[in-house]
């Protein structure tokens, strides 16, 4: 708290007795909140010329104590904030310095601090890729992106700890593979073919996917429809029994007994949709089966969600950003996109304050003084909430 003001009454309301403070009992608290007048603190360096007195050669103070660039860590951290986190364009950025801290900064200037802070943060974002890709369970999930018009692949990879992105000229499974490094523990995902480098048995494909493809199914007409129908009534039931097991009613023993008729029956459905060659729907169905191995992972190994959900959250923001600015426009901006969300997003994971995180980096690159891990703790398993929760 910055001020603390005190109020005692001085009269009893019933007798009119004067009232000492020294017989208060109780408090009652209300707050207000002012933001004093912000004014960036500026520091002007003049070098002087001195004229020798012997030879008249003028000699001119060295440069070295003035910091370059002329934009601080702090000041640097917040454009970074404002454009790469907040999503401001450069132009809104502009005002929005000279409007609250009487900052004048050009279009360019603030280009070129961008590019600075994308450099600053490249050795924390490299911690974050290193605990992603060591997670136990990590979520994985791509989106379409633009760089200067031309579509490019947006991939984001995620633990608990960290969220890591990368902007990459496609896609395809090759493209992707080289991404996961060693490819280390569960991944969760949705059933993109790109994703088949991972082996099988330690992937989770995502249930909620298979609850929309199951929503499709059962609102088309005749055998179609039934076998929908009939999928869903049986994607409800792990949807429970996960929801038991986050809240403590079932232990994990007691899940894998219960499901295990379950995972028979929705197999058995699947089978007999295929044999059925119904249009649009057997396909499906043959698809799904070739991930049977990934159906039921979240129901043998801790740590491990049904649902690919959190990646999806996680995309959101490039996907809002996306559609406000339409991409990108170079390689630089792709760099620094990328690498200020994934500082942003990983250090919200780690409960660190994105703008000191940022300018602690910023500081380093300046003085080389030394700044805090991305990375400080080890993974756990935190069970994300479902999606618009």
């Amino acid at each position: 708290m910055s001020e603390f003001k005190h109020l005692f009454p001085s009269e009893c309301e019933n007798c009119w007795t004067p009232l000492s403070p020294a017989g208060g009992t109780r408090v009652r608290r209300y707050q207000s909140v002012e933001l004093p007048p912000l004014k960036a603190h500026v520091t002007q360096w003049m070098r002087h010329g001195v004229e020798c007195p012997r030879c008249q050669h003028e000699k001119w103070a060295s440069t070295a104590p003035i910091p370059t660039p002329p934009f601080g860590p702090r000041l640097s951290a917040v454009v970074g904030l404002l454009t790469g986190v907040y999503h401001l364009s450069r132009r809104s950025a502009v005002r929005l310095l000279g409007d609250v801290l009487g900052i004048d900064i050009s279009l360019g200037a603030v280009s070129a601090v961008e590019a600075r802070v994308s450099e600053a943060v490249k050795r924390a974002v490299d911690e974050a890729w290193a605990q992603v890709l060591s997670a136990p369970v990590k979520h994985t999930d791509g989106t379409q992106w633009l760089e200067g018009g031309q579509a490019r692949a947006l991939w984001t990879i995620a633990s608990s700890m960290a969220t890591v992105f990368r902007i990459l000229t496609d896609g395809k499974s090759r493209t992707l593979a080289s991404l996961f490094g060693l490819k280390l523990g569960v991944l969760v995902s949705d059933r993109a073919t790109a994703l088949n480098f991972w082996a099988m048995d330690a992937r989770q494909v995502c249930w909620a996917h298979l609850l929309r493809k199951a929503i499709s199914f059962s609102e088309r007409d005749g055998p179609a429809g039934a076998i929908g129908r009939e999928f869903l009534d049986y994607i409800g039931i792990p949807f429970d029994y996960w929801g038991r097991l986050r809240s403590g009613e079932l232990q994990r023993d007691t899940l894998r007994e219960r499901m295990a008729p379950v995972r028979a029956q929705v197999e058995a459905l699947l089978e007999r949709a295929v044999a059925a060659r119904l249009p649009h729907v057997s396909g499906s169905c043959e698809d799904i089966l070739k991930h049977r191995a990934a159906l039921w992972t979240f129901v043998d190994r801790d740590g491990v969600e049904p649902t690919s959900n959190h990646a999806e959250r996680e995309l959101r923001t490039f996907i809002l950003w996306r559609k406000r600015s339409f991409g990108t426009q170079s390689t630089r901006g792709n760099l620094f996109a990328e690498r200020v969300l994934t500082v942003a997003h990983t250090d919200r994971k780690q409960e660190k304050n994105v703008l000191e995180f940022l300018t602690a980096c910023c500081t380093t690159a300046r003085t080389g003084r030394p700044r805090p891990r991305s990375s400080p703790r080890p993974e756990r398993y935190v069970a994300f909430p479902p999606m618009g929760k």
